[in-house]
């Protein structure tokens, strides 16, 4: 299975799994002492990015699209059910 590196040099496996690039993100951005930075974590995302074929980044895209969407619509119903609660 091939692989990318962070900036940091640590392995993540492109095997179609969005999240385990984004616990690699917050291990390596937001879980540093510094806490990240949009533009530090901007960085490593292209840098990332940059590494993957277009099949790849065609693939993570539409795995990527397909999460926000389902995050969308949870959050649209959750404020739903609040101003139902609300009434």
């Amino acid at each position: 299975m091939r692989s990318i590196k962070t900036t940091t040099g640590k392995d993540i496996p492109l095997d179609g799994d969005l999240l385990a690039i984004c616990e690699m993100l917050f291990r390596e951005v937001t879980g540093t002492d510094l806490g990240g930075s949009f533009e530090h974590m901007n960085q490593e995302i292209r840098h990332l990015v940059s590494q993957m074929t277009d099949e790849e980044r065609q693939s993570y895209l539409v795995e990527s699209l397909f999460l926000n969407q389902v995050k969308y619509e949870n959050d649209r119903l959750e404020t739903y059910m609040r101003k139902i609660e609300q009434q």
